[in-house]
């Protein structure tokens, strides 16, 4: 006789959510993104980074100032 094919799970989709999952929602597949790409990119991430945890705290001290100056201190 001939072959059967495997009847898939309730839930488990067709075609087109297969597709879907495939080629808009599936697992990303980027060269070295668990190791971080090259040591450049990992510095530059990390100097990225302490801009923006900087400039965070710059705002929280205008901030705090403001409130300080408007409720006389």
């Amino acid at each position: 006789m001939g072959e059967q094919k495997p009847v898939p799970a309730p839930g488990e989709g067709g075609r087109l959510m297969r597709w879907a999952y495939r080629n808009l929602a599936g697992p990303a597949e980027v060269q070295g993104a668990v190791q971080g790409g090259s040591a450049m990119a990992r510095e530059l991430w990390k100097q990225d980074l302490e801009n923006r945890k900087r400039y965070s705290r710059e705002q929280r001290e205008r901030r705090r100032a403001a409130r300080e100056a408007r409720n006389g201190g």
